[in-house]
């Protein structure tokens, strides 16, 4: 059944598969047999019907979870901002005036509003983690791998994940429990924490406080290469969504803005590919360096508080966003968001990262952090 924006807040199609415990929506970039897996796009409003789940999808249908439908996103998973004059634009649940943000715009509404206990995006750049930002909910990144991308949209991509949102750790933990990811038992304490400053002044003076009002000196410390990081990152996104979707382009029905990035990555040449490639290699080794000492890293998600609505008309205004959180698409290591307060009336999170195989250590600091802030 086809439900509008302002009726559902988020989501594009709602059904009901299964009977089960935790009900949770998937971004329409995962396949749902019987339904077509359109991305945000008119371009693929006639797709064919997918005859499969995605394999993260079946799994959790199998472990008895309750799919209760699909959500928009910012067009074919490319923007930041989540605003699509197509699908919609879901409306950010606590904080309405601000983007949802982008691109699993959908999936960070309905567990905002308690739609759902969690649902499914995927994060190429921040789309996860960035949105959840927007809306005040957790949004974890695991590790590049981790989760199964058979049946998501596009096929192959060297920096994508599946990822996770919801309003609490606990549920993050049930979920990566019916995914087969190991979460140990509740901490008691922090492991030490390395914290980069690279927000403006206001977001890291924010999260250093509530750092220690929990009880956490962090260490400070610095990397270097983070910024070519998001440079590559930027790059190697580019190139391989012209791979992806340039067949699209002949119909004109991609929107102007996202139709003009994908145009762009055509003249991403061979060179540039090379020198992205060698900013992987470097700011990975930069990245494990430092949680060789301290088990957990720690950085503001947004480098600057989520615009509004009429803000983020003007796509510079949006440009610098995914800064802090597309590094880490690049290196492959898992990461987490968590809303840790507001200023001005809009929300501001802490990220945190940890090494490779670690999801659970980031779910048992989630669980710490609420709490210890609940």
């Amino acid at each position: 059944m086809m439900k509008s924006i302002c009726e559902s807040n988020g989501y594009v199609e709602q059904f009901v598969l299964g009977e089960g415990e935790l009900r949770f929506a998937v971004k329409d970039t995962l396949d749902i047999a019987g339904y077509r897996t359109c991305a945000g796009c008119p371009a693929l409003a006639a797709a064919p019907v997918a005859q499969h789940h995605a394999g993260v999808v079946a799994t959790l249908l199998n472990n008895r979870c309750v799919l209760t439908g699909k959500t928009t996103l910012h067009e074919l998973a490319f923007g930041v901002t989540g605003i699509n004059a197509w699908s919609g634009t879901p409306v950010n649940p606590l904080f309405p005036a601000l983007i949802p943000g982008g691109s699993s715009s959908g999936s960070a509404a309905v567990v905002a509003s308690g739609e759902v206990d969690f649902s499914l995006g995927t994060d190429t750049g921040g789309s996860v983690r960035m949105p959840a930002a927007c809306c005040g909910v957790l949004g974890l990144k695991p590790g590049y791998g981790v989760i199964s991308r058979d049946g998501v949209l596009p096929a192959h991509s060297s920096l994508d994940c599946v990822g996770i949102f919801a309003r609490n750790a606990t549920v993050l933990r049930q979920v990566l429990t019916h995914l087969s990811i190991p979460v140990g038992e509740p901490i008691t304490a922090l492991p030490e924490v390395a914290f980069v400053a690279a927000a403006i002044p206001e977001i890291d003076a924010l999260l250093l406080g509530q750092l220690e009002q929990q009880g956490i000196r962090p260490h400070h410390s610095q990397l270097p290469a983070l910024d070519d990081a998001h440079r590559a990152g930027l790059a190697i996104i580019s190139h391989e969504n012209w791979q992806a979707f340039n067949s699209l382009l002949s119909s004109e029905e991609v929107s102007p803005d996202v139709a003009s990035r994908i145009r762009a990555g055509k003249d991403v040449d061979a060179a540039a590919l090379a020198n992205a490639e060698r900013v992987r290699i470097k700011f990975t080794a930069e990245v494990d360096a430092l949680l060789e000492q301290t088990p957990l890293l720690a950085l503001a998600t947004l480098p600057e508080l989520p615009p509004t609505l009429q803000e983020a008309q003007d796509p510079l205004s949006v440009v610098n966003l995914t800064r802090l959180v597309r590094p880490f698409n690049l290196s492959g290591h898992p990461a987490i968001t968590l809303p840790m307060g507001e200023i001005r009336g809009r929300p501001v999170a802490l990220q945190l990262v940890a090494a490779k195989g670690r999801e659970g250590l980031l779910v048992q600091a989630a669980e710490w952090f609420c709490r210890g802030l609940a």
